[in-house]
């Protein structure tokens, strides 16, 4: 029996006599779509622009032929690899009755040669076998990516940007004690609030002022560091303001991070980040939570071997990252959880590289434990919390 959301293969029947496939090889300038249509031998194949309206047009012409052909079509499917344009096309399609999804790239098997060709036909190609397979019911063949609404899409932004807003302001911070090192100076204090006022009375290890071109880059990276700042508090104020004016009685996203944040530990920052990129997902189970957060092992077994490649890295970095640096935190702050005893007692012995390899451990049950904390309201053996807001 097909359990709910399973993505490696489809819950309904597939009835190849009256069902119309097609996939979608999508570029930025073109598409080519591949289709199977009942009551044709050939399989057409069309390239168009990239054009949702001519691509119904066309649908709608095999449809047609398929009906001249004397077959009734009752099911028409289309799918494609997730990729660049995101799932517009998909949500557009669906809107207008069309069964639309999206492929993982990375679920479709491909050949093992080492000079394979790849042509957007035999990319087609590949992406019918396997959509065909996904269709039948038969697991293995590819998975299909969850399809986010444009809220669930929007929400996810605030932290990504924010994500990298603090690499550039990183950037611009390390690009200018390059400059000034160059010169010999090291103690120039460039996160000052006055930074650019007290650049004029810097001087170099020669006892001379900076000379006019650095000064000026210099006081341009002030400019972009200050510009980058605001930016960050900006995204941090909205959400604060977001989160605040939620009623209290509200379920969802925002209910999540308010549960997440009293956690001693866990900032309001990483609860919106692990609430809106996992958490709020419909995932089937712990298993699917581990791996879709990439925190899942990746064995390699061959006759007499055995071994272990490490994380498989196979699904959301940014969680995974997150999760690895919450949980070095939260032995920290929550030493007398039932999570921090059980690492504790596991690197005891003190044992080379036993903490590394613990702490993803510790990460993968503190990510599972967080997801049943907000969706069954299940708080975790010895956790400390902080007081509700009113």
């Amino acid at each position: 029996m097909s359990q709910p959301n399973d993505s490696k293969k489809s819950a309904t029947p597939l009835e190849q006599d009256n069902t119309m496939i097609a996939v979608i090889e999508m570029g930025q300038a073109s598409w080519l779509v591949a289709g199977i249509v009942p009551g044709l031998e050939r399989q057409p194949l069309k390239k168009l622009g990239s054009d949702e309206r001519a691509l119904i047009q066309l649908l709608q012409r095999w449809r047609n032929e398929a009906v001249q052909a004397g077959r009734t079509i009752k099911r028409l499917v289309v799918a494609y690899e997730a990729g660049r344009d995101g799932f517009w096309l998909a949500r557009w399609l669906r809107a207008r009755d069309i069964e639309a999804y999206v492929i993982h790239p990375n679920s479709v098997a491909v050949s093992r040669e080492h000079r394979r060709a790849k042509t957007d036909r035999l990319d087609t190609e590949l992406l019918k076998r396997a959509f065909l397979g996904w269709l039948r019911g038969e697991a293995g063949h590819c998975s299909m990516a969850a399809i986010p609404t444009i809220e669930e899409e929007d929400a996810r932004r605030p932290n990504r940007e924010r994500e990298n807003l603090v690499g550039e302001r990183t950037r611009i911070g390390n690009r200018m004690k390059a400059t000034l090192a160059r010169f010999g100076i090291r103690s120039f204090k460039f996160t000052l609030r006055h930074a650019d006022e007290r650049l004029n009375d810097v001087r170099t290890a020669e006892a001379a002022s900076l000379p006019a071109n650095t000064h000026a880059e210099l006081r341009r990276d002030l400019a972009r560091l200050r510009v980058v700042r605001d930016q960050i508090k900006e995204i941090e104020q909205q959400r604060l303001q977001r989160i605040e004016q939620a009623a209290p009685s509200e379920k969802g996203s925002h209910a999540m991070v308010r549960l997440l944040a009293r956690v001693i530990g866990i900032g309001v920052e990483t609860a919106d980040m692990l609430v809106n990129e996992i958490l709020s997902r419909q995932l089937r189970d712990r298993k699917a939570i581990a791996r879709y957060a990439g925190l899942t092992g990746s064995p390699d077994e061959s006759g007499k071997r055995r071994r272990e490649k490490g994380l498989s890295r196979a699904g959301n970095a940014r969680v995974r990252r997150g999760m690895i640096q919450l949980a070095w935190r939260f032995l920290m702050f929550q030493k007398n959880s039932a999570l921090a005893q059980w690492y504790r007692a596991r690197t005891a012995d003190g044992r080379g590289g036993a903490r590394k390899t613990m702490i993803v451990a510790l990460a993968r049950k503190l990510l599972i434990a967080l997801w049943r904390m907000v969706t069954t309201g299940e708080i975790p053996e010895g956790i400390a919390l902080r007081p509700a807001v009113a």
